[in-house]
Parts: structure tokens; C-alpha cells; sequence
């Protein structure tokens, strides 16, 4: 488990960022895998997720985790909120509410937690680059300010996810970005004829634009075998049929 040098001076919050290490999963999930839409046996994904909640000192009931959809769809789970079987649709969650966890699966993608320390209000996002282009971050960052939070309150941490150098996109990729804003086009590289695109730096754009100054990337690419993350990209290059998700949590004690 990764934690933010940012959180961790917050004592009235709980976070952390799961690689695929410390589960029961086995084979290509091997072992943390935390994905219920994976072709993994749901009583391994269970018990890992079991696992997780544990590290972050919270009952699995009290866990809340999307269907993610790769939108701009978020939720505000509120006091009134019922711990059911219905899964809500869409890449972010919002509370204020103490000890709901809030979690976002991700497998090359980045996770994104938000805090705000003066009104303690959370925030997980799920953002590949369909979600960051679709302005997942910006439907958040103005909810918390229409509630009444302040930029310069917030705190927002990048997590592990594909690095530029394994993130190879087409060309027509890159023209719908700068199509988007000609400033997109500095998430780009061309090397060997081949273009590369920078998907952290892009969200740490997105939220310096935003007004969010308080800011941390986990520099870590969830590509490389070293990292032990789970991959989507790598699984394709590996043949495997399917691939492990990681999970991300963030919570007020």
C-alpha cells in the first residue's frame, strides 16, 4: 500500500493506494485483485477486498465502490445513503459522511483522491483519459466549490498509473486533445515516428487549472513489472484474456 505525503499529515483521514500484492487471487490475478467485474473467482475478489478494508480499519460493509463507466458521472453519497446490493454507475464519489469508504478500481487508468481539509469532504475519481477529457475532475472540483469548499483548501493526489512512455495513442488521439485546447498538446511526445501520451500530467494540468495548487503525483507506472500493479496495456502485450484491477480508498475517520 502507497500513501500520499500530503495525506498523511491528516490524521482524520484514512488512504491508501493498493498495488496487486497481499491477496488471495490466483494465476493472472494474482493476488490482490479487487476487480468484481473480472473473471476471477468472486469469493477471491471478496476476500480481498476484505483484506483492504482491514488495512484501512473499516468494515467491508461500509466500502462503496462504482460500476465505472468511463463518463462524467459522479455521486454525492449522503447521510441518508443505504449500504445495498444497487451499484451505482459512473467514476467518482463525494462525501462528508465519517466512515464511508470510498474506493475506485484501476488498471493503467489514474486514481484520483481529493480532500478537502477545511470542510472535510472526500473524493475518489476514476479518470482514464476518456473520463479526464470528459471533464470528470471539473464536475467534481465544482460541486465542492458550489458547496462551499475553497481551492485553496484542497489537496489532490495523482495516483500510480501508465506512464507516457508506455502509453503509445494514434494520431487522431492526439488531434481530438488539441482540437479540446491547442495547450494539450505539451501531454505529447513523438518518438520514433510513435506518439506517446502523459495521462498524470494531463489530470495535473487539468486541476492546476482548476485552482487546485496543493498538488502530488504517486510517480509510479503501473506498467512496469517492478511497480506490481495490475495492467490492462500489459495484459494485451502479454495475451491474457483479462487482468486484476487495483484499488485506491480514501476515508474520514
Amino acid at each position: 500500500m502507497i500513501k500520499s505525503k500530503k495525506l498523511l499529515k491528516f490524521k482524520e483521514i484514512r488512504h491508501g493506494f493498493f498495488n496487486k500484492k497481499g491477496g488471495k487471487s490466483e494465476g493472472i490475478y494474482s493476488s490482490l485483485n479487487c476487480g468484481r467485474r473480472s473473471n476471477d473467482l468472486k469469493k477471491n475478489v471478496l476476500k480481498n477486498l476484505n483484506i483492504v478494508c482491514n488495512k484501512i480499519r473499516t468494515p467491508y460493509k461500509k466500502l462503496i465502490i462504482l460500476d465505472q463507466i468511463h463518463s462524467n458521472k459522479f455521486h454525492f453519497i449522503n447521510k441518508n445513503y443505504k449500504f445495498n446490493n444497487t451499484k451505482l454507475k459512473g467514476d467518482a464519489l463525494i462525501t462528508d459522511i465519517k466512515g464511508i469508504a470510498l474506493g475506485v478500481l484501476t488498471a493503467d487508468c489514474a486514481p484520483i483522491l481529493i480532500y478537502d481539509r477545511h470542510k472535510k469532504i472526500i473524493s475518489a475519481i476514476h479518470a482514464g483519459w476518456k473520463g479526464a477529457y470528459k471533464e470528470i475532475i471539473k464536475k467534481v472540483i465544482n460541486f465542492l466549490i458550489k458547496n462551499g469548499s475553497e481551492t485553496k483548501n484542497l489537496i489532490g493526489i495523482i495516483g500510480p498509473c501508465i506512464s507516457q512512455k508506455n502509453y503509445e495513442v494514434k494520431k487522431d488521439f492526439k488531434e481530438k486533445f488539441n482540437k479540446k485546447d491547442k495547450k494539450n498538446k505539451k501531454f505529447f511526445k513523438i518518438i520514433k515516428n510513435k506518439t506517446y501520451f502523459s495521462l498524470n500530467k494531463y489530470i495535473y494540468y487539468q486541476l492546476e487549472k482548476l485552482g487546485v495548487k496543493n498538488l502530488e503525483i504517486i510517480n509510479k507506472n503501473t506498467f512496469d513489472t517492478k511497480n506490481h500493479f495490475f495492467s490492462a496495456r500489459r495484459s494485451i502485450f502479454n495475451n491474457e484474456n483479462d487482468y486484476g484491477r487495483n484499488i485506491s480508498i480514501i476515508m474520514i475517520n
